[in-house]
């Protein structure tokens, strides 16, 4: 299984301990990700002062998915808290600071196998993304460029998932791209008109 494998010399870091979302209704979020993505619950609390609730499941590979139910929490707004569609059906931009998506690795063997059993399961799933290097970042068919393959859905929430899978690895070519400042953004009124 090809994945990423670098040495960081500041910190022994071991991957992901978790990352926490915030859901609209815990029930339904316990029954998404135990029952349709299979992830087990590990632990459930309610959190002080009548505020809400957290609870973790178990992502693979140590790794674990927690979710947030806040009494007072304001409803999503698509395309500012989360992206308004998934890559290949509309658009994925989303505000500075939110969660565009959280990407899975599955095994690239079983890649097709999911996408069609998370259909079989009643999940809307976009079409397969054979992200590569040419003008629009993303082939009808694997070829040797291609570097990762996904496809992307949603929870019943509106937070955007997505299996992904590596299909090369990665080499110092592959860190070429200057990074852009916070002085290349449009302002928000110029991006709005």
């Amino acid at each position: 299984m090809i994945k990423p494998h670098n040495t960081n010399k500041e910190f022994q870091l071991g991957g992901i301990n978790h990352v926490a979302l915030v859901c609209s209704d815990m029930e339904r979020t316990v029954d998404f990700y135990t029952n349709i993505l299979g992830m087990p619950l590990v632990k459930s609390l309610d959190l002080p002062f009548g505020q809400g609730q957290h609870f973790f499941f178990d992502a693979g590979n140590g790794d674990c998915v927690a979710f947030f139910w806040f009494k007072d929490a304001p409803d999503r707004v698509p395309g500012i808290s989360s992206p308004g569609a998934i890559p290949g059906i509309g658009d994925i931009t989303s505000a500075v600071s939110s969660l565009n998506h959280l990407a899975f690795h599955v095994p690239p063997e079983k890649f097709d196998e999911y996408r069609q059993r998370l259909k079989d399961k009643g999940v809307r799933v976009g079409p397969v993304l054979n992200h590569d290097e040419s003008e629009l970042q993303v082939s009808a068919t694997v070829h040797p460029g291609v570097y990762v393959r996904s496809f992307y859905f949603q929870d019943p929430d509106g937070i955007t998932l997505e299996f992904a899978c590596w299909v090369k690895e990665f080499t110092e070519n592959d860190t070429q791209v200057v990074p852009r400042t916070a002085a290349d953004r449009r302002p928000a009124a110029a991006a709005s008109s």
